[in-house]
């Protein structure tokens, strides 16, 4: 991973009944850390992280930022501290031990991820090659055991990982991207805007084995701005979108449970707005590490 570089694996899953949803991402080269942006991104691998997010009841956030000694992995692994991912090759469990910003609590257990396909490759995002995005398992079940809190459930999931040989701010203005669990399958929509003023815009649809298909893509749908005005809107079949649950909303990203209609299905897709420009606001950046606090050893 060269200086300035990133990759992470990121899990989102929502349960059956809706009332329930989590996101985990490891990070390596923490795209949105403001310490390695101070750093200079020499050492990428000095700041990993994972980012454990509750959404419902109970409701939890937990973001540590670490350095190189705390970081171990091989080909089938990843440890950042006290917190791992496996996978064996039909499963990849997460086992999470962290701590909760601001007030700090535990928030520990297993997470079980049971891919139905995996997808044959990555897609570049940027016309150089330098950012790559492989949604691994568009079509996927999920399984949370979790101690502290106590909380059990099982829904739908989405498995997907991403690098780049430079930051993202470099290369992106914005995007939005969601993911729709269908009947059979999944969908995709990623609405990329680069620093050059192109786009790129993908419409995919994921057999349950993993085969993409490129679809037409739908009709534009506004969504009202968030809490903190960011600007945000998606695609749907009949260009009508709404928000069914807010999951996250920050000064420079948003992810949201929506109502859409994608593939000719009512669907509740998850939904995610980034504006990259704000997030190298310099007032943002002094804001995050009260969000996403550096161990110190």
């Amino acid at each position: 991973m060269p200086p300035g570089g990133y990759a992470w694996w990121y899990v989102d899953g929502v349960s059956d009944d809706g009332q329930h949803g989590i996101t985990v991402i490891a990070f390596l080269g923490s795209v949105f850390s403001p310490y390695y942006a101070w750093s200079g991104r020499g050492d990428p691998i000095n700041h990993s992280a994972v980012n454990v997010v509750l959404y419902g009841r109970p409701k939890a956030w937990a973001m540590t930022e670490r350095g190189r000694a705390s970081v171990a992995r091989n080909a089938t692994s990843l440890a950042i501290g006290p917190s791992a991912m496996e996978w064996d090759g039909t499963e990849l469990t997460i086992r999470v031990d962290e701590v909760t910003s601001p007030l700090p609590s535990r928030l520990s257990g297993t997470i079980r991820v049971r891919p139905a396909g995996i997808t044959p490759g990555p897609f570049t995002l940027d016309a150089e090659g330098r950012h790559r995005w492989w949604p691994l398992a568009p079509s996927s079940r999920i399984e949370v055991a979790l101690d502290r809190p106590s909380l059990r459930w099982n829904g739908h999931a989405y498995f997907d990982t991403n690098d780049g040989d430079v930051p993202l701010e470099e290369s992106f203005r914005s995007w939005t991207w969601s993911r729709s669990t269908l009947r059979r399958g999944a969908a995709i929509l990623y609405d990329v805007e680069r620093r050059d003023g192109s786009r790129q815009d993908l419409s995919l649809r994921f057999d349950p084995d993993g085969t993409p298909r490129p679809i037409e893509p739908p009709g534009p749908a506004a969504l009202p701005p968030t809490l903190w005005r960011l600007p945000r809107a998606t695609r749907s079949d009949d260009g009508r979108a709404s928000v069914v649950r807010k999951f996250e909303d920050a000064p420079f990203y948003s992810r949201s449970l929506l109502s859409a209609r994608i593939c000719g299905e009512a669907v509740r897709p998850v939904h995610e707005a980034l504006d990259l420009d704000r997030f190298t606001n310099p007032l943002v950046r002094l804001m995050l590490p009260f969000r996403m606090p550096r161990a110190l050893r």
